[in-house]
């Protein structure tokens, strides 16, 4: 072969990389559209949008300036919290032609792992800056409280080695290992016994830092109880409020080694994110401490602000809420709590959060204990067995009967498949996604063989199978989709396993769309239909739910076994709670905790399809099952052996349409599982039947975190995300 001729066949070559470069382009653009409605031009102009270079791909500020100011002088940049994409605006058009043709189809590299940017011109960047939030009433944050020099004696101090649990009650939970001096603060009853105080007292090397606080007026009294709690990458501890008859007033947080963030939330939904540098000191007092919680999301990057500067009296609603944001990734990080215990009860002027005044602070001793979160792979499996298999198998056609209509953005993604595309539906349930493209190959697969039966009696083609192990060949798919199933999984490696299980089913360049329910229920200043449908409920069904004992109305949404315990020592949590316990869930009210059980009422009522006859219900031969089902169950209401799931305290009288799964024919199933009820299908007391509960274990997942878990995934990319009706959602391609 010549020069020409080898000319010539690079030039071939170039063009069909320039004509696959230019399909991704548009493909990019396209999904820009559809999910984010941003428009691109095919005019050159100053401002681009930068795909697969955003926060939600794990992108952070320095990696993708660095890469694009080496094209030119770039005038700003700004990246959206959570969105796997950023724009840029350059001084001039030539350096913005420059980065459209040097980095389009370029990797980046991102720490240990890599993302492929595809560029697009905007003839416009607009987006809305949130107005900054005022810091909590009685919270301050004073920062460099102490020195490098003091932090390492500080450090130092805490032996994790000594195994004497009696001098310091040394815990290794499951989120953090902690240590208390003074006084222990108990699990069991969620407090301390003042009477017994440990034989070590405060380090003497805290006393300085101490008598500071004293001199400067952060605090009147000299703490008797610290608890110090270490936290690693990746952990965190959710919403709680220090107990109120434990401690007195002023709270003091010192923050040593690693940065994070710390969410504030307000019983009536505010949030106020606070970055916590190493070597900060936290002061919490009055309504900062009394009436809002404070929790760490677990999760191995926190998005802060790129410059340090902060102001000291404002921060921003959400870490991810101003434009300056970059990935501030967590180390070791050691937390110092000082406290003086309280000697009488509490009279704070926050009386619905303290329970001293009446609110409760400890499990019923007639209340069923809740489990245990897990602490290892055969306790979660364990969990899962019985908390998520056996409730479906038992609630299959009760639960068939509430899940007769797709979800809308599920069924579009599903109709733009290619003819001929092979789908795996990993989590089917009855099928209802399986007949909605009757162009492409579909197949499912179900943990519960009641749901797989009834796939099969629908004409579905669908088999039993795990999802952490889907008997499929590798690369066969071209699309997968998981709907509502990953948060049933009890721990973040399952989780992640769940998804390098779907991606290992696709093939090159296939997608998977993930759906996970939220934690924030409100969202963009829109309640979900999940929380709409709250105050529908509760009015319509006053006189009902007064008689159940597990969807029990307390002040501020609170229900009768309440949230989970993996919470710092001290805490009065946003309901009842014992350490390592998971929370059951108040039906229609925004969540408090991420770990929890959600109630289904089992119930036979009358099924979609049927038709009444001048003598009563006509019952079909899946209603005469659902009967059977129902009936075993109140037989064995008393037996203590039977499964977990089942609440075996059944409530006579009550139809209530439940969490997100129940509801009556008429009504309409929403994407985040719940139903809007007539009140007209409601029964009395005296013509209803028995309610069976079951509870199902639930992740509910916060902002950003299945993205962040989407990172870990070699070979994948975060194409979209979005959030759908009180669910998070992502739109995976594999590479």
């Amino acid at each position: 072969m010549d020069a020409s001729e080898e000319n010539n066949v690079k030039a071939v070559r170039r063009s069909k990389e320039e004509k696959k470069l230019l399909r991704k382009q548009i493909k990019a653009s396209h999904t820009l559209l559809k999910h984010e409605g941003i428009h691109t031009t095919p005019q050159l102009t100053r401002s681009l949008v930068v795909a697969n270079g955003g926060l939600g791909n794990s992108v952070s500020r320095e990696e993708l300036s660095a890469a694009l100011k080496e094209m030119g002088e770039v005038e700003s940049l700004l990246m959206p919290p959570h969105k796997p994409y950023a724009f840029v605006t350059y001084r001039c058009e030539e350096s913005a032609l420059k980065a459209y043709t040097h980095l389009n189809g370029q990797k980046l590299q991102c720490g240990e792992s890599s993302v492929m940017l595809y560029l697009a011109y905007v003839n416009s960047v607009t987006y809305e800056e949130e107005a900054s939030v005022p810091l909590p009433e009685g919270l301050v944050l004073l920062e460099d409280f102490v020195s490098p020099e003091e932090e390492a004696l500080l450090l130092a101090a805490v032996d994790w080695s000594s195994t004497n649990e009696d001098v310091t009650a040394q815990k290794a939970l499951k989120h953090r290992r902690v240590k208390h001096y003074g006084f222990e603060f108990r699990y069991d009853n969620n407090n301390v016994d003042k009477d017994k105080p440990l034989p070590a007292g405060i380090p003497a090397e805290c006393l300085p830092v101490l008598e500071r606080c004293l001199r400067n007026g952060q605090i009147n009294v000299m703490p008797d109880q610290l608890t110090v709690n270490q936290y690693e990458s990746g952990q965190g501890i959710p919403p709680h409020v220090d107990t109120h008859s434990a401690f007195e007033d002023t709270i003091l947080s010192l923050s040593l080694g690693a940065k994070t963030v710390m969410e504030f939330r307000h019983p009536d939904g505010r949030v106020v994110a606070v970055v916590l540098p190493g070597r900060s000191l936290l002061v919490m007092k009055s309504e900062s401490r009394y009436l809002w919680t404070h929790g760490i999301t677990p999760r191995k990057f926190d998005m802060v602000p790129a410059c340090e500067q902060q102001s000291p009296d404002h921060v921003t609603p959400e870490p991810g809420t101003r434009s300056n944001l970059t990935l501030s990734k967590r180390g070791t990080r050691t937390s110092f709590t000082f406290r003086k215990i309280r000697p009488e009860p509490c009279r704070c002027a926050f009386p619905s959060a303290c329970d001293s005044q009446g609110a409760p602070s400890t499990l019923s001793p007639s209340t069923p204990s809740p489990p245990a979160l897990p602490c290892c792979h055969a306790d979660a499996a364990r969990l899962e067995e019985e908390y998520v298999h056996r409730v479906y198998d038992a609630i299959a056609s009760h639960f068939s009967s509430t899940r007769h209509s797709p979800w809308p953005r599920v069924c579009h993604f599903l109709s733009s498949l290619p003819p001929g595309s092979v789908l795996a539906d990993v989590g089917c349930g009855n099928g209802k996604y399986l007949g909605v493209n009757p162009e492409m190959i579909a197949v499912g697969c179900d943990r519960s063989s009641a749901l797989v039966q009834i796939c099969a009696e629908r004409g579905f083609h669908a088999f039993v199978s795990d999802a952490l192990n889907v008997p499929l060949r590798t690369a066969s798919c071209d699309a997968c989709i998981s709907i509502a199933v990953i948060h049933h999984f009890s721990t973040e490696e399952r989780r992640l396993a769940a998804m390098r299980e779907l991606v290992r089913l696709l093939k090159p360049g296939g997608h998977a769309l993930i759906y996970v329910w939220a934690f924030e229920q409100e969202y963009n200043k829109q309640r979900s239909k999940y929380l709409k449908d709250h105050n529908k409920e509760h009015n319509g069904k006053e006189n009902l739910t007064k008689n159940t004992s597990e969807d029990r109305r307390e002040p501020h949404g609170k229900s009768a076994i309440q949230n989970s315990g993996h919470l710092e020592e001290g805490y009065e949590p946003v309901g009842k709670v014992t350490d390592g316990k998971l929370s059951v869930h108040t039906n229609r009210t925004a969540f408090n905790t991420q770990d929890l059980l959600v109630p289904w009422h089992l119930k036979e009522g009358k099924k979609p399809g049927e038709e009444e006859s001048g003598d009563g219900v006509k019952r079909n031969k899946r209603k005469e099952k659902s009967k059977k089902v129902l009936t075993n169950q109140t037989r064995t209401d008393s037996n203590p052996g039977l499964s977990p799931g089942f609440d075996a305290t059944m409530s006579p009288g009550l139809r209530l349409e439940t969490d997100d799964a129940t509801h009556s024919p008429g009504s309409k199933p929403s994407p985040s599982g719940t139903t809007q009820t007539s009140s007209s299908h409601l029964k009395s007391e005296s013509e209803s039947h028995l309610t069976a509960v079951f509870h199902r274990y639930y992740h509910v997942f916060h902002q950003g975190e299945l993205e962040q878990l989407c990172s870990q995934v070699d070979g994948v990319k975060v194409q979209s995300s979005y959030h759908d009706q009180g669910n998070w959602c992502v739109i995976l391609e594999k590479d």
